[in-house]
């Protein structure tokens, strides 16, 4: 191997059989058994999620269809004292986080107190300016490193994110100060309507951190297995002062980039159906029907528990009270600056006129 090489890990082909001996964690069935509960919860939160956009219920969603393996395998992979920063495509790895149904969902309705989680409460808010969250990862990372914390920055972006500015600062950064950061690029092969291949010449984009001197590698991004080993062993080297290291998991947006988007204008349908031979429920399910881990019984009882999860979240979100209008200021700042302190006052003097003439 040269010292451009990148290695690649898979575990379970799509067909779900082994084609290599599966790491220490994945000898023990009822943690495969939990991967797979939280690959389907998000596969079903998922569907959800869509519809409740389609019908009015919330204004916006990026669904992860087709990504499960990747959101939930680094989010297990991850420690409780660790720091995600994440894309707005990460909605599995914050349930996994222990954000809740309806906080997620507060915050996918436009609700800033979305942002303000039960679980994980350094956890940085799903972002959706574009690479953004990479340089603020690694000034995670170096606050932990001033304090001599054995806490790790975790920080995704996608494949064209990965050709944004920002994140070659964020990597050069990581590689010239040694924090501890891992930058897990999820490649899903569209950065909306540009495939991959117009994206980067590069052959690989792990290779991308080589340059800044950091090790990077690839892993099969529908294998939740071989995404849980890889991240882990990136997080440990980071978490004992090995320094930083660049993911690449390769995998498949199998629908619209967003609920705003129509993938069908520019996609070949022949292989986005092809691709669903690779997704990556099917092939943990199948390896543990296999091995006697896993029968219908369990699948159905596993569907209902979960849809009865999602609507108990569902109803807790929309018993929410509406905040009332001034609450845009009362969360920016410490002290509210006086013009602000002026522009409060002027909202609750017309908040309190249209009520008093029948709108509010």
């Amino acid at each position: 191997m040269n010292n451009l090489d990148i290695s690649y890990t898979r575990y379970l082909d799509p067909e779900g059989q082994v084609t290599t001996e599966l790491p220490a964690f994945a000898q023990d069935q009822s943690k495969l058994i939990e991967l797979y509960r939280r690959m389907t919860l998000a596969r079903r939160y998922d569907g959800k999620l869509t519809a409740m956009q389609r019908s009015g219920r919330i204004p916006s969603y990026a669904p992860e269809l087709g990504e499960e393996a990747v959101r939930v395998g680094y989010a297990t992979a991850m420690k409780k004292e660790d720091v995600l920063l994440g894309t707005y495509r990460d909605t599995a790895a914050m349930l996994v986080r222990g954000v809740t149904i309806d906080e997620d969902l507060m915050f996918w309705g436009g609700d800033e107190r979305g942002n303000v989680f039960a679980g994980p409460s350094e956890d940085f808010p799903l972002t959706t300016p574009i690479a953004t969250q990479t340089t603020q990862a690694v000034g995670v990372a170096y606050a932990f490193k001033l304090r001599d914390e054995k806490r790790v920055a975790v920080t995704t972006i996608g494949d064209g994110g990965s050709s944004k500015g920002d994140f070659y600062e964020a990597m050069n950064f990581a590689g010239a100060w040694h924090v501890p950061v891992v930058f897990i690029i999820i490649n899903n092969q569209w950065a909306i309507s540009m495939p991959r291949e117009r994206q980067s010449a590069a052959k690989t984009l792990a290779q991308k951190g080589l340059a800044v001197g950091i090790p990077g590698e690839q892993v099969d991004g529908n294998d939740v297995i071989a995404v849980c080993d890889v991240v882990s062993r990136a997080l440990e080297n980071a978490r004992s002062g090995g320094g930083p290291t660049v993911v690449e998991a390769i995998t498949y947006r199998l629908t619209d980039h967003s609920t705003a988007d129509d993938a069908s204008r520019y996609r070949d349908p022949d292989v986005v159906s092809a691709h669903w031979k690779n997704e990556p429920l099917i092939r943990l399910r199948t390896y543990l029907s296999e091995s006697q881990a896993w029968t219908k019984d369990d699948e159905e009882n596993l569907i209902t528990t979960i849809d009865q999860e999602i609507e108990d979240g569902i109803a807790k979100y929309e018993a929410q009270e509406d905040l009332p209008p001034e609450a845009m200021f009362d969360h920016m700042f410490a002290e509210l600056p006086m013009d602000l302190k002026d522009q409060r006052e002027a909202v609750l003097a017309e908040f309190s006129k249209s009520e008093e003439n029948g709108y509010g």
